[in-house]
């Protein structure tokens, strides 16, 4: 079915969309040490990250609504689960967006206080970072984790894409939310050479995923199947 075809295309180019926005919503002087003096110095680039960060949301909300439609011919209670959490991880987008002007008020304001107040700037700041840090890859990870392994575990029992495709993508979800529990419990750190291990699985196989998408799109017949 062309309509079909058409979703897989959608559905392959919003993944590449949204990882160029997310490698976009990237902002070092915020995830640096030396944050409460970089961020005032480096404003448009915090602001920019939070544009893109916020840009997101509309892109993990519609790659799931582009789904929806296929997903419920299969089991629609896993398809309105898959989702509800895109809608959840687009919330915690939203309150890491919110942080980042906060970060630039902060920052101003250290850099023109009295140096009795540095350990308050510091304490405030360390727990704002925090608070970032656990929204972005605790909240956002574990739950569009969750809705993958929803959204996966039916491509696989349904071959919509082929298995072994599934199967990565399972393994991957599974890998980065660990990564999310090991940050959550202070195990590893968000910008470490162990994160970067447990989420590439997960960041190659999207990327395998989007062309797969755009170039093969869904099996048809199993659609088709459905339909009857």
């Amino acid at each position: 079915m062309k309509s079909n075809r058409k979703v897989a295309i959608f559905a392959g180019i919003l993944i590449i969309i949204g990882m160029i926005a997310g490698m976009l919503s990237i902002v070092p002087s915020v995830d640096g040490t030396d944050y409460l003096i970089e961020v005032s110095a480096n404003q448009n680039q915090v602001l920019s990250g939070a544009f893109f960060q916020f840009a997101l949301v509309p892109i993990y909300i519609g790659f799931a609504l582009v789904f929806y439609p296929i997903l419920r011919i299969f089991n629609k209670s896993l398809a309105i689960g898959f989702v509800g959490f895109r809608i959840i991880a687009s919330v915690f987008q939203i309150a890491g967006v919110i942080t980042l002007p906060i970060f630039i008020l902060l920052s101003q304001e250290f850099l023109t206080s009295g140096s009795q107040e540095v350990s308050y700037f510091q304490t405030f700041g360390d727990v704002l970072k925090l608070g970032r840090d656990l929204a972005n890859h605790v909240g956002v990870m574990l739950a569009t984790g969750l809705g993958n392994l929803m959204l996966f575990y039916m491509l696989y029992k349904t071959k919509l894409i082929p298995r072994w495709l599934s199967s990565w993508a399972l393994i991957g979800n599974t890998l980065a939310m660990l990564a999310s529990f090991l940050i959550l419990f202070k195990l590893i750190d968000v910008i470490s050479p162990q994160f970067i291990v447990l989420t590439i699985p997960l960041v190659l196989q999207e990327i395998v995923l989007a062309v797969w998408l755009i170039v093969k799109g869904f099996s048809s017949s199993e659609i088709d199947y459905r339909t009857d």
